[in-house]
């Protein structure tokens, strides 16, 4: 006998103890529920944890509270989970897959973040109270079991830590100004948590915008970016110039990043999308000659993606009067500052002479 605790206590753990297997194969299944079901989604989550509470643990609740409970039906929370995410708005999202997962004792369930407590932060919790369905396992031993999710948001799962570690709400009642410390920081904290997710719409709103733009064709209107030059690459701009090059030698393309020459198209002065655009139009055909002089007397069957990118840059860099210095410039960029750069554009130097863009009288 524990004599730490009651009759009825001592029921209770007895009850508890007959039960933990019952308990550890409910953890299990809701464990690989919410796993499968998130991850289906294709949604991601910053980690699922779950537990069944320690026999030690559950001593500590019936000490303080015991008779509160008729059976150890009546606690909800021997089997608890959280599942924890990076922004707010997560927390919603996962809860709509949870309601259609799982069995929800609505009467039970809390919604924490509605309480607007000046230090609650830390406790902004969404709690639902479960139950295993039995359209997925039909036991009632398992089905009849309530089991406890709470569903938070990173900062808020570090706070609640931070606070329990520091024993905020211990014993010991801290000084006013503590207390007030504490407070201040939770304020702090709820709002860049509020602010993340507010951020990341903005973001996706923006994203949505620039790929609407790229597509309807209003490219001036679209800066330079990582994301709109990856946008605009879904749009294939430089597949007719590489069609035409691989065809001097019927040739095959393969599959080349394009990414990379991003910074060779800003170091050129391109501030727009449509910017490259009108880059593209004036030098295709030029860079189309310059292909050709470069195959021509190759039985080359095999060409990289970029090709037809890359001899539109180099035609600007010389067009532009550039020389071997842009161009060796313009290698740098790709392939790291190295002597062997030099040496390239010297090469590409003597395949562009005598084409018609090198003539002085079209610089």
């Amino acid at each position: 006998m524990n004599s730490q605790l009651d009759a009825h206590g001592e029921e209770l753990l007895k009850q508890f103890q007959e039960r933990l297997p019952l308990y550890n194969k409910v953890e299990e299944i809701a464990y690989n529920l919410l796993t499968s079901a998130i991850s289906e989604q294709g949604f991601y989550v910053t980690a699922i944890e779950h537990r069944v509470k320690t026999e030690k643990s559950l001593i500590g609740k019936l000490e303080l509270k015991g008779g509160k409970y008729h059976d150890i039906d009546d606690i909800t929370d021997l089997v608890g989970l959280r599942i924890i995410t990076f922004y707010t708005d997560d927390v919603d999202k996962v809860a709509a897959i949870v309601k259609h997962l799982l069995d929800v004792d609505w009467k039970e369930s809390v919604d924490k973040r509605k309480m607007h407590q000046a230090n609650s932060f830390g406790y902004n919790s969404l709690h639902y109270i479960c139950k295993i369905p039995k359209s997925f396992i039909d036991d009632p031993a398992i089905n009849n079991i309530r089991f406890e999710l709470q569903m938070r948001t990173a900062l808020q799962h570090v706070w609640s830590t931070i606070e329990h570690d520091i024993g905020y709400k211990g014993d010991v009642r801290l000084p006013v100004e503590f207390r007030r410390q504490f407070s201040r920081l939770a304020g702090m904290l709820e709002l860049v948590d509020n602010e993340f997710s507010r951020l990341r719409n903005t973001v996706t709103d923006y994203r949505w915008r620039i790929r609407s733009l790229v597509k309807s064709g209003q490219l001036t209107e679209v800066p330079l970016t990582n994301e709109s030059f990856r946008n605009a690459l879904e749009l294939h701009p430089f597949d007719n110039l590489n069609q035409r090059i691989a065809a001097v030698n019927q040739a095959e393309i393969i599959p080349t990043p394009l990414l990379p020459f991003l910074p060779v198209l800003q170091y050129l002065g391109m501030e727009t999308l449509g910017d490259v655009q009108k880059f593209i139009a004036d030098n295709e055909e030029d860079a189309y000659q310059l292909a050709i002089s470069q195959l021509a007397l190759t039985d080359l069957d095999i060409l990289a993606e970029n090709i037809g990118l890359q001899n539109l840059c180099i035609v600007q860099i010389l067009k532009n009067g550039g020389g071997r210095m842009g161009l060796k410039a313009m290698y740098d960029i790709l392939f790291g500052e190295q002597e062997s750069n030099m040496a390239l554009a010297d090469n590409m130097m003597q395949q562009a002479a005598g084409l018609e863009f090198m003539q002085p009288s079209n610089h």
